[in-house]
């Protein structure tokens, strides 16, 4: 791998972990990838106000949260109709998975 792309790859890993330091941010991405195979249905329970009436935190919390973890690249999220969707980024999961493996 060329050093740029392992310096590109240390700060998607770097920028992953900087986003699930905060307590609150972490509960909410641990719910999005256990809600994550439900995918876009109506029954979703991914959908932004779905996610925030789990936590005893404002909408507009949740919704800053949510845009840290995707500007982190953790999650997707997608307008459908009125809804947004979120859904884990499975291609950095796999990425960080990677990484914590090696430290065994």
């Amino acid at each position: 791998m060329p050093a740029s792309m392992r310096g590109e790859r240390k700060n998607q890993l770097a920028n992953a972990f900087r986003a699930l330091a905060d307590p609150n941010r972490l509960a909410i991405f641990q719910l999005v990838c256990e809600r994550g195979a439900q995918g876009q249905s109506e029954d979703a329970g991914n959908t932004v106000s779905r996610l925030a009436a789990e936590f005893d935190l404002t909408l507009s919390t949740v919704s800053h949260h949510l845009r840290e973890l995707k500007n982190a690249g953790l999650i997707r999220c997608e307008k459908v109709g009125q809804s947004v969707y979120c859904v884990p980024a499975v291609d950095l999961l796999d990425d960080l998975e990677r990484f914590l493996e090696k430290l065994k």
